[in-house]
């Protein structure tokens, strides 16, 4: 057997049958191995010729196929549920919204999607909003056996305004458990909607057996969801809330078809309608196997292959961008019908060397950086020059993200219960941590110190201000514990060390690692944490629970708003008691009056005073340990076009071109087999078989 470059191997067969009496005729052991070499031999020319590195099978001529990598699959792809960048990199692209963000303008933009204009907003005298949106009429669902239960035969139907408010009940049911339920019961009768479903059900079991759709309408629908037309759509309001608008350009407000949750209900071999998704969106998921890849294919049903003549905003490439763009190339696109690509092909690669040496020899088209590579790849804040040698390109965005240490504030050590001593354990902790070393050691000195939620780039965000608990002070620490009662990290009840408990699904050996960076630094003040490892779904059961004391968490923004990383610890939202984002379950009556009227204001002086107060008192009370905001970094072979990341959870695939002509020549050019080992292995089979081939001869003369 012999291997080339890239994993490809060739193994020595059985002779066919039509040689077994030659060999079975031969007078001895060295002549039947000689001949079966002889036979073999032209198997090895053959795996010569034959011999190729691509990992992949070969394209359909000169289709336009974008190579990625993931993980690991998401827990769910239903859009009422789903809200993690490993779901939305499938969902953003096979489901599609009223809105979207225009691709090339900075700030980012709004603009219509499967809505045809913005929404006009109409303010009722009673208090109440009123939001009108327009569906384009004649789009279609993508195609799939589950319309039949619309009609013999059918494969998909046309997408109506029922359809939008379908998936808006979705959300409201708590059967559902959409963790989105908060900034949606801003509509009139939505949580009036959810009670009178769950006390049907729980009264009748008939009632209980019904699809969904059935039971939505019988309990009456949601008031402030009206349908005047087959196409128009009327959200009401109960106040003013105008983050209401991204939630229209989010997956959660999706048109979603009741036939899709009716079939796929994992019966009769069918799977789950979360493993199954039936959208609008510019792709389909054509495979998906969560062990090993999934595949999105064009969908011909989209709205902007069936009716280029629309030229449907976000059906065609942007004409505006800025002096970027144009340098780019990227305005040379202007006008053209999406997607470019025809598939994109995703594989499961969990660790981060092999990906990144599959993205140097031209497998994958994108990647990170990894850390072990990154004085390899970067030099100066610029890629190297055997970088540029080989066309790749480098992207550097700093994302609208934070990291964070939380602690559980309903833990009796470290949370409310403890009062001030627990209060000055949390800023005592939180002076011992060091980001930017952590960021030296582990990010290449990537990334930007979080100095509170907001990130750069959202309103609200202060270049200038500095967190006096998020400057290392290890003496300032050391007095902090003093004043809580615990001198030189000593718990006075036990007489020993305080022992606390650090809870992480992160078990690769990096994640452990890096976590070691956090206990180290508080074991300069005495106190012992002690890692909790488990798997990702125990870990969101502990949360659950509320059976830990410290964690790290990350989020990426939603939306750009100040309200999307601050409502992260809004009582409403906490993890415990509402199932929300807010895993610190810290709860303070100020700081939740204040969100609630900053998150009805327009950005403005007012809405600024409003932020500053409620960073003071998250200053203060320490829910969290800012640790930074990401600088992301990352590679693109010259083969790829058309790259500007969002900053958002939300993938670009209909924007993307490759060349493939390109990848296929500088893949071969890169990846030439060693071919050596295999010609000496053929040149000592003929040194072994030719003196055989002389001895049969003889032999049979």
């Amino acid at each position: 057997m012999f291997a080339c470059r890239g994993g490809w191997t060739v193994a020595l067969g059985r002779p066919f049958e039509g040689m077994r009496s030659v060999i079975d005729s031969s007078r001895s052991r060295s002549n039947a191995l000689r001949i079966a070499l002889l036979v073999s031999a032209p198997l090895w020319w053959l795996a010569l010729a034959g011999c190729s590195n691509d990992p992949y099978p070969p394209e359909q001529g000169g289709e336009k196929i974008l190579y990625s990598s993931f993980v690991d699959a998401p827990r769910t792809l239903d859009p009422a549920t789903a809200y993690t960048t490993r779901s939305h990199a499938i969902t953003g692209v096979v489901y599609d919204t009223l809105l979207k963000y225009h691709f090339l303008k900075r700030p980012l933009e709004l603009m219509p999607g499967l809505a045809t204009e913005l929404p006009v907003v109409e303010s009722l005298d009673d208090g109440r909003t009123l939001y009108r949106f327009e569906l384009r009429k004649q789009m279609l669902f993508a195609n799939d056996e589950c319309f039949e239960r619309s009609g013999p035969g059918q494969r998909t139907r046309e997408i109506v305004a029922a359809d939008v408010v379908f998936q808006l009940m979705r959300i409201a049911d708590p059967k559902v458990g959409s963790p989105v339920l908060e900034p949606f019961s801003n509509i009139q009768g939505f949580q009036g909607f959810g009670k009178r479903l769950a006390a049907r059900r729980e009264s009748d079991e008939v009632f209980a057996g019904l699809p969904a759709h059935e039971q939505y309408a019988r309990v009456g629908g949601i008031d402030g969801l009206v349908t005047p037309s087959s196409h128009v759509l009327e959200v009401i309001l109960d106040k003013a809330y105008p983050q209401i608008k991204y939630w229209f350009a989010m997956e959660f407000s999706t048109p979603v078809p009741w036939e899709a949750v009716a079939y796929y209900d994992g019966t009769e071999g069918r799977p789950r309608f979360d493993d199954h998704p039936v959208g609008a969106g510019p792709f389909i998921l054509a495979e998906y196997d969560k062990q090993a890849r999934y595949v999105l294919e064009r969908n011909p049903n989209w709205y902007g292959a069936r009716h280029p003549e629309w030229k449907a905003p976000a059906a065609v490439f942007p004409s505006e961008g800025d002096e970027g763009d144009r340098l780019s190339g990227r305005l040379d696109y202007a006008g053209r019908t999406l997607p470019i690509l025809d598939r994109v092909v995703v594989v499961r690669e969990k660790e981060g060397i092999p990906r990144f040496n599959k993205f140097i020899q031209g497998y994958y088209d994108a990647s990170g950086i990894i850390k072990e590579s990154f004085d390899r790849v970067v030099q100066e804040d610029a890629l190297s020059s055997e970088m540029k040698e080989m066309g790749i390109r480098l992207g550097k965005a700093v994302s609208p993200d934070v990291f964070y240490l939380g602690f559980n504030l309903d833990d009796p050590i470290v949370g409310r219960d403890g009062g001030d001593r627990s209060r000055k354990l949390r800023q005592a902790m939180s002076l011992a941590i060091d980001i930017e070393e952590y960021l030296r050691i582990f990010n290449n000195g990537r990334g930007i110190p979080a100095q509170t939620p907001v990130p750069p780039g959202i309103y609200g965000y202060d270049p200038d201000y500095r967190n006096p608990y998020r400057q290392v002070d290890v003496a300032r620490a050391k007095n902090l514990m003093v004043e809580a009662g615990y001198a030189n990290g000593i718990d006075p009840a036990t007489g020993e060390a305080l022992i606390l408990t650090f809870d992480t699904y992160n078990t690769s050996t990096a994640g452990l690692t890096a976590i070691k960076f956090y206990t180290g630094a508080w074991k300069l003040l005495g106190i012992d944490v002690r890692v909790d490892a488990t798997t990702y779904n125990q870990f969101q059961e502990k949360l659950r629970r509320g059976a830990y004391q410290l964690f790290e968490f990350g989020w990426v923004a939603d939306y750009p708003d100040p309200e999307n990383f601050f409502f992260l610890l809004w009582s409403e939202m906490g993890k415990r008691e509402h199932g929300g984002p807010n895993a610190t379950n810290f709860s303070d009556p100020h700081f939740d009056e204040l969100f609630v009227s900053m998150k009805a204001r327009g950005n403005g002086p007012q809405r600024m005073t409003e932020i500053r107060k409620m960073v003071a008192i998250l200053e203060r009370e320490r829910p969290w340990i800012e640790l930074h905001h990401r600088e992301d970094y990352s590679l693109y072979h010259g083969w790829v076009k058309n790259v500007k990341p969002m900053g958002l959870s939300i993938p670009t695939y209909q924007y993307r071109d490759l060349d493939p002509v390109q990848r296929r020549e500088r893949r071969l050019a890169w990846n030439e087999p060693i071919l050596w080992p295999a010609y000496l292995m053929v040149l000592v089979a003929a040194a072994i078989v030719l003196p055989g081939i002389r001895t049969y001869f003889k032999e049979r003369q």
